[in-house]
């Protein structure tokens, strides 16, 4: 059974510590630049959204998938641990072996800043509109 509050904040609720994650990642590419044979990270995000939301909503005992270990499903948004990341492909062959693109991380960087700035605003709201009908002004 979901939990109410979660529910009432919706799915920002479990892409705000995705969207955190994702941008530590493309810092992390950013960083390392210059690190011959780097190669740069991501996350397939809808993936883990979808794998949290999963293991939120308890679907997994719903629909009878046996976990034979105690991290399945329930690492997928954990922190330090991404099931979901995978080695991104370079957009320009560099001869050092490195595949970050430092434009190209930027402007991730600046999308994903973006949408954890919306999914915060987001729940901003949920949060103000409770705190209105516990207050009651």
């Amino acid at each position: 059974m979901s939990n109410p509050i979660t529910s009432y904040m919706g799915v920002h609720a479990d892409a705000l510590p995705l969207r955190e994650q994702r941008m530590k990642l493309i810092a992390s590419n950013l960083a390392n630049a210059d690190t011959p044979g780097y190669q740069a990270q991501d996350i397939d995000f809808n993936a883990a959204l979808g794998a949290a939301r999963l293991q939120r909503e308890g679907a997994a005992a719903a629909h009878g998938l046996a976990t034979t270990s105690e991290r399945h499903l329930s690492d997928a948004i954990a922190p330090g641990h991404l099931p979901f990341q995978f080695a991104r492909p370079a957009s320009q062959p560099s001869l050092d072996g490195n595949t970050v693109a430092p434009d190209a991380e930027r402007a991730a960087y600046g999308r994903a800043a973006l949408e954890y700035r919306a999914s915060l605003s987001f729940l901003e709201s949920k949060v103000r509109t409770l705190l209105t009908a516990i207050t009651g002004q």
